[in-house]
């Protein structure tokens, strides 16, 4: 078949990682539900444990049907390979993973989902790593976090849960001249809204379990390479361009270059940290990504309608879709996200705190759960819920303040999610 980067996004969400089973000829990717696989002799078995053959040895590392989705991500984002994992948090520990040693320090988005910032404040602390929060609407201020511990700068595309777009250019311009990589979250955009390795990035990550799966089914993560990053440029990424002693002093940089990041990912971050999908929920989210393109279209049209409709309201304070002409982040549409904004937004709403609790609590259509890129409309207030661990400070520098609520808008008929929304704010702010 015609190499998959020259192939459309459309044929690309179909096609990538899918070949008729060699076995009986099963169009669609079966699910492999097996935990090992037979070798076909003792050399077969030490080729493959030596990493001088690809090949499957044991579930927790590579299966067909989670290989067959890790490769399909990575076609539409571009890389030269990916490694899927058990959540998108899970991602994030296996994007950092080969490039932190203790007392390393990444800098970080003040504007990123809230279970991220508590798990880049608490967590990784215990790894011996830290997270420096800079609003990366500022260059000179990322520029002046980055020290000689700094081994990544991480944002997201689309930042939940204000949907404000991040300036990926601007922060690999940073990334490259500190010799370190960009690692961009691109769960709230999906490739199909940006592309941030064409942009620079040099690892994209991701929580499978929202749009890319898109009906709220299974959880799953995953990492995308670039191919692009010189490991061995410098001595800040041992695990990558050193020899590994797990492997009798293979270099894998040198070993496997552009694809080195992937191997390890599979060969030392899945085998130690067994942060592993399953073969059902790799199957849900491959059926999930043969209609992406065509959902992404339907939840653009969706937002931005019942944005400008609660920009309009007299109930609202304010609305920070990047899709509406009045946001700031809305020049950086073309160039970031030329296909639209996505469908993330938050809602500013008048009466406070306990006007968020009413209008979450009145609304029909919509539901309430701590989930977004559904098919179906979700809402919920994440002062009190998501960001709930944070700071008054962290929240609203996240952009999730007491008065705000998060939306994101499924593909229902728009008329509809408007309809429920005004009966729900009129109960709101009686």
């Amino acid at each position: 078949m015609t190499d998959d980067r020259k192939l459309g996004f459309d044929t690309l969400q179909v096609h990538a990682g899918a070949k008729a089973d060699p076995a009986t000829g099963a169009r669609q990717i079966p699910i492999y539900q097996t935990t090992a696989y037979v070798f076909k002799d003792a050399d077969h078995a030490a080729r493959l444990f030596n990493l001088e053959e690809v090949g499957y040895i044991y579930s927790r590392l590579a299966n067909p049907t989670v290989m067959a989705l890790a490769e399909r991500i990575a076609a539409l984002e571009g890389g030269v390979g990916g490694i899927t994992c058990s959540s998108g948090h899970a991602a994030q520990i296996m994007a950092l993973f080969p490039l932190m040693m203790p007392g390393c320090n990444l800098v970080a988005s003040t504007r990123l989902y809230g279970g991220t910032i508590t798990q880049f404040t608490q967590t990784i602390k215990r790894f011996g790593w830290s997270a420096r929060f800079v609003d990366m609407d500022d260059p000179e201020a990322v520029r002046a976090a980055i020290d000689d511990d700094t081994r990544a700068i991480f944002c997201e595309s689309i930042a939940n849960p204000g949907g404000y777009i991040t300036d990926i250019p601007a922060m690999a311009a940073i990334a490259n001249d500190a010799g370190i990589p960009l690692i961009v979250d691109n769960t709230s955009a999906t490739p199909y809204l940006c592309n941030p390795i064409a942009l620079g990035a040099t690892l994209v990550v991701h929580s499978t379990t929202k749009y890319l799966t898109g009906n709220g089914t299974v959880t799953g993560g995953a990492v995308i390479d670039s191919g692009k990053f010189d490991w061995s440029a410098s001595g800040k990424f041992p695990s990558l361009s050193a020899p590994e002693p797990a492997y009798h002093g293979l270099k894998f940089h040198e070993a496997l270059g552009p694809m080195a990041f992937t191997f390890h990912g599979i060969a030392v971050g899945l085998r130690d940290l067994g942060m592993t999908m399953n073969p059902q929920g790799a199957h849900y989210t491959l059926m999930g990504i043969e209609t992406l393109s065509l959902r992404m279209e339907k939840h653009v049209a969706n937002a931005m309608k019942i944005a400008t409709w609660l920009e309009n309201d007299p109930r609202i304070e304010k609305v920070t879709y990047a899709g509406l002409p009045s946001s700031p982040y809305h020049e950086r549409i073309a160039r970031i996200c030329p296909k639209g904004a996505g469908a993330l937004f938050t809602v500013s709403v008048r009466g406070g705190y306990e006007a968020c609790v009413k209008l979450v609590d009145s609304l029909e259509l919509f539901s309430h759960v701590a989930n977004l890129g559904d098919t179906r409309s979700l809402i919920i207030h994440s002062a009190s819920t998501t960001h709930r661990q944070l700071t008054p400070e962290q929240q609203e520098a996240a952009g999730a303040g007491p008065s705000v609520v998060r939306i994101s808008i499924g593909i229902e008929d728009a008329d509809d999610l408007i309809a429920d929304l005004d009966q729900a704010l009129a109960r709101a702010t009686a």
